[in-house]
């Protein structure tokens, strides 16, 4: 009987070890694939908070909870089905998918781009969001919703790219763990982003002194940050859709792009110091992927906007 019970107990205990292993295993899976995704993520971050600005402050915190809901909706209900069913029965065609991604990132890329060179390429009148009644925010926030799919079919796929060599149900696991984390993340930030300028108008009417002093300089930042936060934006979409252009063309056949990135960038880091070579590496990759990512937005830009009503600016 006591060996009986060793015996059941070696078992459970080796069990559990194969399951500590299983989550540290889906936990560093989600880790590097979640890393992958950083570009996707603060595009995310950079373009939600334009669907608030101008609605009641009161109106800003519940509308980014009903858009975080509708993210997790399509992370978790929509996406995540598709992607495992994906990686189990049709993972050949996930570099197309991560194809047609990149040309989307990088015809965004290109876009924010042309604004930036001319400031009078989008411009539009619209009267202030709060002023266009409670339908102006139900469909506000189902704008942000739909952008959400597009943006969260991206972080899912390249997520998936990273663990197809997982079973399915880790698959699930990691995209799940992925989009939830990521979702907070994001609207989390978000949400900080959109309140801080109400926090800093609060502090200059409520507060003396330095703190009052305080208020006013973060209410004058707050139009910097959403700038940077832009810019960064457009460079990781840039760099994220010109990177899945370049990877997934080599995973499909064609090495050139690949070839010639690396052509260019080995020779520079040869020539850093030895510390820094992985570092200028990675950096000259980077750079020249998000020029290749904006140079093909561009030629698919005005494609875009003579065939696909309302994406013309």
């Amino acid at each position: 009987m006591a060996s009986g019970l060793v015996a059941l107990l070696d078992d459970v205990a080796a069990i559990a070890r194969v399951a500590a292993a299983s989550v540290d295993d889906i936990g560093a899976a989600a880790g590097r694939a979640g890393a992958k995704t950083a570009g996707v993520v603060i595009d995310d971050a950079a373009v939600t908070p334009s669907y608030v600005t101008g609605f009641d402050p009161s109106r800003e915190l519940p509308m980014i909870a009903r858009i975080a809901r509708g993210s997790v909706f399509n992370k978790l209900v929509i996406l995540l089905p598709v992607a495992v069913l994906l990686g189990q029965f049709a993972p050949f065609l996930i570099p197309v998918i991560l194809i047609v991604g990149g040309l989307f990132l990088s015809y965004e890329a290109a876009e924010k781009v042309i604004e930036l060179i001319r400031p009078d390429h989008s411009i539009e009148e619209n009267t202030p969001a709060v002023d266009q009644g409670g339908d102006q925010e139900k469909k506000m926030v189902s704008g942000a919703i739909r952008t959400d799919l597009i943006l969260s079919a991206e972080i899912m796929a390249i997520a998936l790219s990273e663990v197809t060599d997982q079973i399915w149900w880790q698959q699930a696991l990691i995209l799940a763990l992925i989009g939830i984390i990521i979702t907070a993340v994001v609207y989390g930030a978000v949400a900080v982003i959109v309140k801080m300028d109400d926090i800093g108008l609060h502090l200059a009417k409520t507060r003396e002194g330095g703190m009052a002093n305080f208020g006013r300089g973060l209410v004058k930042f707050m139009p910097k940050l959403l700038n940077a936060i832009s810019l960064i934006g457009t460079l990781a979409m840039a760099w994220v859709g010109g990177g899945l252009l370049v990877h997934n063309s080599y995973a499909l056949g064609w090495a050139g792009p690949e070839h010639l990135i690396e052509a260019i960038s080995q020779p520079l880091a040869a020539a850093a110091p030895a510390a820094l070579h992985g570092t200028v590496e990675w950096l000259v990759f980077a750079v020249l992927s998000g020029l290749l990512g904006i140079a093909v937005g561009a030629v698919i830009a005005p494609i875009v906007h003579k065939f696909i009503p309302g994406h013309n600016h």
